[in-house]
């Protein structure tokens, strides 16, 4: 079954980032506002076939409410990418995961853009860009594995060091469900603006070269309202949005009340986040730092923000962020009356 199909026009996505869209924060995000796709932190596929398999399950982890989510890979060896792609299709990791029969991801996505220099030095991600024969055996592999029974995409980048279309046209040849292309060069990491006019380029050449394959553009889309443009301006099938729900949480939304909601409702949203967390994370699967940052997104715009979040940036654990966040509210609640 192919869930691509069946989407919106223009479909608006959740980016996978490493340490922030895991299904906590997922949940968080689709209890606001929800997108139509969303993605996992990127999973290597060496690790997942190996001793260290249990470990990495929580970049997989997700809960049945949880709709549209597409698993996201990465590594080297095509033939661990095949295995990790059979058993996501036919419902091993879910099971593994707990979940209910017939609740599994919707596709599988190929991480062939992240810039990390740990990655590239492995002449993984973004270093695919410049070996397109590892790059079509990953391709091939994911593909066999999965069968037919979920769609494959790719994440990627305009080129390595300087931008390259003949590498979106080598990936428009393998005829992929869905091309996600982050707008910038691997040289350019988040440096300089995204290229939207050659996103569009990408687009023209899916019309001549793959014309099933759904375009998605992704780079410094801050507002719903800005991607809707984007994708109007140049023929895009989607936008991808990232960093722009940090300043937003409602970003997916039609209309954000962002804007205008109060303090003491964006304290009582982070505490929601902080209890989801403790709740998902019982034994400490996740380091509480990767929870500390996200008081940056609900702990600003009013008197007194800046001190309550080096606070809980400072917190050593979640019952502690809880119990900073809950003085908080007792004193609101004092001061209100």
């Amino acid at each position: 079954m192919n869930t691509l199909q069946n989407l919106p026009k223009p479909f608006f996505v959740l980016a996978p980032m490493d340490d922030v869209t895991d299904t906590v924060f997922r949940q968080v995000v689709a209890g606001c506002a929800p997108a139509d796709l969303y993605f996992t932190e990127f999973v290597n596929v060496d690790g997942l076939q190996s001793a260290g398999r249990s470990k990495l399950l929580k970049k997989l982890q997700f809960v049945a409410s949880e709709k549209n989510l597409i698993a996201q890979l990465w590594g080297s060896n095509p033939e661990n990418f095949r295995k990790t792609a059979q058993e996501i299709a036919d419902g091993t990791f879910a099971r593994e995961l707990g979940l209910p029969e017939g609740c599994n991801f919707v596709g599988v996505d190929l991480n062939m853009g992240c810039p990390a220099k740990s990655e590239v030095k492995n002449g993984t991600c973004s270093a695919l860009i410049l070996n397109r024969p590892l790059a079509e055996q990953i391709i091939e592999a994911t593909r066999e594995g999965l069968d037919g029974r979920l769609p494959l995409s790719v994440k990627t980048r305009l080129g390595f060091s300087e931008v390259d279309m003949t590498w979106i046209e080598f990936l428009l040849s393998k005829t992929l469900n869905m091309l996600t292309i982050h707008g910038r060069t691997r040289k350019e990491m988040s440096k300089v603006p995204a290229h939207w006019d050659l996103i569009g380029e990408a687009v023209k050449l899916r019309d001549k070269l793959s014309l099933n394959t759904l375009i998605v553009g992704n780079g410094d889309v801050e507002t719903r309202q800005q991607a809707q443009e984007l994708a109007e301006q140049y023929g895009l099938d989607g936008i991808m949005i990232g960093r722009g729900v940090f300043h937003d949480p409602y970003v997916f939304a039609e209309t954000s009340p962002w804007e205008s909601i109060t303090p003491d409702e964006r304290i009582e949203l982070y505490r929601k986040h902080v209890q989801l967390f403790a709740d998902t994370w019982k034994h400490n699967e996740r380091p509480i730092h990767t929870l500390n940052k996200f008081c940056k997104i609900y702990i600003n715009g009013f008197d007194g923000a800046k001190e309550l979040r080096e606070r809980l940036m400072d917190a050593q654990s979640s019952d502690e962020l809880l119990e900073i966040l809950a003085a908080t509210q007792l004193r609101a609640t004092a001061v209100a009356s």
